[in-house]
């Protein structure tokens, strides 16, 4: 991340406004009671969720911010030091799979999904798949001058989520600004 994201993304502000719309952007999905979030960055996100679902394992690939999740965490959250595209989980370990803004950071769409193969295999039969991210736009690029921008495709994420295994794809988003999607793991 360069610095200018790096602010943003720890600031006080971006952690209340990741709060304020985390409860929407997980109602009516039951999540169950193990979760797994990939890819949690300075926690903004990780804090939302916490007090919404019973447990929490959360996976973060840079490890100085797998340290401070740790810290941040310590009993409350598992955190594993990892990388999303080749999770040390067992198969069917998990009753869902979350992955917020995030995903616009994996610097390939062959990395990318690798990340939904590996959530398909870590996944329960019936397990939920939950993912938001930003779209690209110019003010988005412009944030990201110098820092890894892979931003999803809408028309082909439904094709990529089938191909890892999913079914009951919705993918929805809002153009130019992000993309929501869900997929079901086949019971």
């Amino acid at each position: 991340m360069n610095l200018v994201h790096r602010k943003l993304c720890s600031s006080a502000l971006w952690a209340k406004a990741v709060a304020a719309e985390m409860p929407g952007n997980v109602a009516g999905f039951d999540l169950g009671e193990s979760v797994l979030e990939i890819g949690p960055g300075f926690g903004a996100t990780t804090r939302a969720l916490v007090g919404l679902v019973p447990g929490l394992t959360a996976i973060e690939i840079d490890e100085a911010s797998a340290e401070l999740l740790k810290r941040e965490f310590d009993g409350r959250v598992r955190i594993v030091q990892g990388d999303g595209a080749a999770m040390p989980f067992e198969d069917g370990e998990f009753s869902s799979v979350v992955c917020f803004t995030m995903l616009h950071h994996v610097p390939t769409t062959a990395l990318q999904d690798a990340i939904f193969a590996e959530a398909f295999r870590v996944l329960r039969p019936g397990g939920i798949l939950r993912a938001m991210d930003s779209l690209e736009s110019f003010p988005f690029r412009l944030l990201h001058l110098g820092d890894t921008m892979n931003a999803l495709d809408p028309v082909s994420v439904w094709p990529r989520l089938t191909g890892a295994g999913f079914t009951d794809i919705k993918v929805g988003h809002v153009p130019k600004r992000s993309i929501e999607f869900s997929a079901r793991k086949p019971a």
